[in-house]
C-alpha cells in the first residue's frame, strides 16, 4: 500500500511538472510572438481591436450584430469581453487569454505526439511544434479568431487519430468521446464556422467506422450524439438572443453575411473547375508563405498516410480531415494571411516523424536509457531555448517591440479625445483602428467601424451619423465625406504604416464638444 501511494505521488508530481513546463512554454512563446504581449506598446491590428470593442460592448449591455456590428462568432466576443474586464485600455487581458489557449494547444500537441513517440520525447518536441506555428506568417499579429479556435481543432485531431490508430476496428468509438467532439465542433461553430469542415470529416469517418461494421443504427446514433454535443454551446446564445428578441439579427449578422455577402457562394461565382484551379494555386501560396511549419506538416502527413500496416479508413480519415479543413476555409473565395493558421494542427505529425527517427537512432547506437531528473530538466530548457530562438528568428512581429507609445498615432489622439468628458467615437474608412481601446470608449453606433463588406447601408449610415453629429469624435483613415465639415473640425492628423502600407489618420472633433 505504501509503495502504491509513493508511486501515485511520483506520478502526480511528474504530471504537475509537465503541466508547468508546457504552461511556462506557452507564456514565454506568447510573450514574444503576439503583439498583445506587454513587450509591445500596443496591438494595433484592426481585427483584434474590433473583437475587443464588440466584447466590451457585450459586457456593457449592447447586443452584437444589432447594436454593434461585426461578423464573427459569439464566443470570440465573449472571450474578448472577459479580457476587457482584466484591462480596459490595453491588451494585457487578451495576452493572458492567448497564453491559456496556447497552453491547451501544447497539452493537445503533447497528447498527439504520444501516439507516435515516448512520453518524454513528446514533451520535449511539443514546444517546437507551437514555436513554428506562432512564428509563421499565418499567426499574424496575435489574437485572431483562428488562434482562438486552434485548441479545439488540436484536441479534435487527437481524439480522431487515437481512435483510428489504436482502437478501430476492434472497438467502437465511445459515446462520450463523440459527445466531447460535438462540443468542440459547437465551439468552433460559434467562433468562426469556416473551420467546421474539419469536424464534418471527423464525424463522417466515425460514421463510416460504424458502417464498416455493418451497424447502420449505431452510425445514426453516433451522428445524433455528435449533433447533441454540438448544440450545447449554442444554448447560451439561443437564450441570450431569444430574450433580447435578436435571433434574426444573430442569423443575419453571422450566417447570412458570411455566406452570402462576404464570400462568393451565392451561385454567381466561378465554375467548379475554376474554383478547383484557384484553390490549388492558393494552397501553393499558403505553403510558401508558411513554409516554417509546412516543411514539417507535409512529410508528417505523407508518412502517416503511407505508413505500413495502416487500415484503409485510418488513411482516409487523415486525408479527409486535411481536405475538408482546407476546403471549408477557402472555398468561399476569400483569403487573408491568418486564414491558414488552422492548417497548422497537422504540424505535430511532422514532429512525430522526427521523434520516431530520433528514438530509432538512439536505439541503434545503444543510448536509449532512462534519463535522470537533471538531464530531463536540461533537455527541457534546451527545448524551450531552441523554440524561443525559432520565434526570435522568424516572427514578423519582433521589430514592433522597438516602437514607442509616444510615436503611435493612437496615443497622440488619445490625449486629444480625453479632453472631453465621457467621449463618443465613430471610426470610418477602416476596421477599428484601436482608438476605442486606448480611450476605453464603448461604441454607440451600430456601424461603429467601416466593414470590408459589400453593403451600401454601411457608408450611408455612417454619413448619416456624421450629418447628425451623433458622436463627439470621428476617426477617419485616408479620406472622409465632405459633409463632415458642417459639424466637425480637424483636431489631429497623423501618418501611420502597417507593414508595407502607409496611411493617414484624421481625428475630427464636433464643434459643439465641451473640453476640460
Amino acid at each position: 500500500m505504501a509503495d502504491e501511494r509513493q508511486r501515485k505521488a511520483v506520478t502526480g508530481n511528474s504530471k504537475a511538472s509537465e503541466a508547468l513546463f508546457l504552461t511556462a512554454s506557452a507564456f514565454l512563446f506568447m510573450m514574444l510572438a503576439t503583439r498583445s504581449s506587454f513587450l509591445y506598446p500596443c496591438n494595433d491590428w484592426n481585427d483584434a481591436n474590433s473583437y475587443f470593442s464588440v466584447g466590451k460592448a457585450l459586457f456593457h449591455g449592447k447586443m452584437p450584430y444589432r447594436d454593434v456590428f461585426d461578423q464573427k462568432g459569439m464566443y470570440l466576443y465573449f472571450f474578448y469581453g472577459l479580457a476587457y474586464l482584466i484591462s480596459h485600455t490595453t491588451f494585457i487581458g487578451v495576452f493572458f487569454m492567448e497564453v491559456i489557449l496556447a497552453a491547451f494547444d501544447l497539452f493537445g500537441i503533447c497528447r498527439i505526439l504520444q501516439l507516435y513517440v515516448k512520453r518524454g520525447t513528446a514533451l520535449l518536441l511539443s514546444p517546437l511544434v507551437l514555436a513554428v506555428t506562432v512564428s509563421s506568417f499565418s499567426f499574424y499579429w496575435g489574437g485572431s479568431a483562428e488562434e482562438v479556435m486552434l485548441p479545439f481543432l488540436i484536441w479534435g485531431l487527437y481524439f480522431s487519430l487515437d481512435y483510428f490508430q489504436n482502437k478501430y476496428p476492434l472497438e467502437k468509438m465511445e459515446w462520450k468521446v463523440i459527445l466531447i467532439n460535438g462540443l468542440l465542433a459547437g465551439m468552433v461553430a460559434n467562433i468562426k464556422f469556416t473551420s467546421l469542415g474539419f469536424f464534418f470529416a471527423w464525424m463522417m469517418c466515425v460514421a463510416f467506422s460504424f458502417l464498416v461494421q455493418k451497424d447502420f443504427l449505431e452510425a445514426v446514433k453516433g451522428c445524433a450524439v455528435f449533433l447533441l454535443g454540438m448544440a450545447v454551446p449554442f444554448v447560451p446564445w439561443v437564450i441570450y438572443f431569444g430574450i433580447h428578441h435578436g435571433l434574426y439579427e444573430w442569423y443575419w449578422g453571422y450566417v447570412y453575411i458570411n455566406v452570402f455577402v462576404y464570400s462568393n457562394l451565392n451561385g454567381e461565382g466561378p465554375s467548379l473547375f475554376e474554383r478547383a484551379y484557384t484553390l490549388s494555386k492558393l494552397f501553393y501560396w499558403v505553403v510558401r508563405k508558411n513554409m516554417i511549419y509546412f516543411v514539417f506538416l507535409i512529410p508528417g502527413v505523407a508518412w502517416d498516410l503511407l505508413g505500413r500496416k495502416k487500415k484503409w479508413l485510418e488513411r482516409f480519415n487523415l486525408l479527409a480531415l486535411c481536405f475538408f479543413l482546407f476546403l471549408g476555409i477557402y472555398v468561399g473565395g476569400s483569403e487573408l494571411p491568418y486564414y491558414a493558421l488552422p492548417l497548422s494542427v497537422f504540424t505535430a505529425l511532422g514532429f512525430g516523424l522526427l521523434g520516431r527517427m530520433a528514438e530509432e537512432l538512439g536505439r541503434r547506437i545503444g543510448r536509449e536509457k532512462e534519463k535522470n531528473a537533471k538531464v530531463r530538466s536540461a533537455a527541457g530548457g534546451i527545448a524551450i531555448a531552441l523554440s524561443m530562438g525559432i520565434i526570435l528568428c522568424n516572427s514578423m512581429n519582433l521589430p514592433h517591440m522597438k516602437e514607442k507609445k509616444e510615436d503611435i498615432f493612437l496615443y497622440k489622439f488619445k490625449e486629444i479625445v480625453e479632453q472631453t468628458p465621457e467621449p463618443t467615437l465613430l471610426n470610418i474608412g477602416c476596421l477599428d483602428a484601436g482608438l476605442y481601446t486606448v480611450c476605453d470608449i464603448v461604441p454607440t453606433c451600430r456601424w461603429f467601424q467601416t466593414q470590408t463588406l459589400g453593403i451600401d447601408d454601411v457608408l450611408k449610415e455612417q454619413e448619416r451619423y456624421i450629418e447628425e453629429g451623433q458622436t463627439d469624435y470621428v476617426l477617419a483613415r485616408d479620406s472622409y465625406p465632405d459633409v463632415i465639415w458642417e459639424k466637425y473640425e480637424l483636431a489631429g492628423e497623423e501618418p501611420w504604416h502597417q507593414g508595407e502600407q502607409e496611411f493617414t489618420y484624421y481625428l475630427f472633433r464636433r464643434k459643439s464638444v465641451k473640453k476640460r
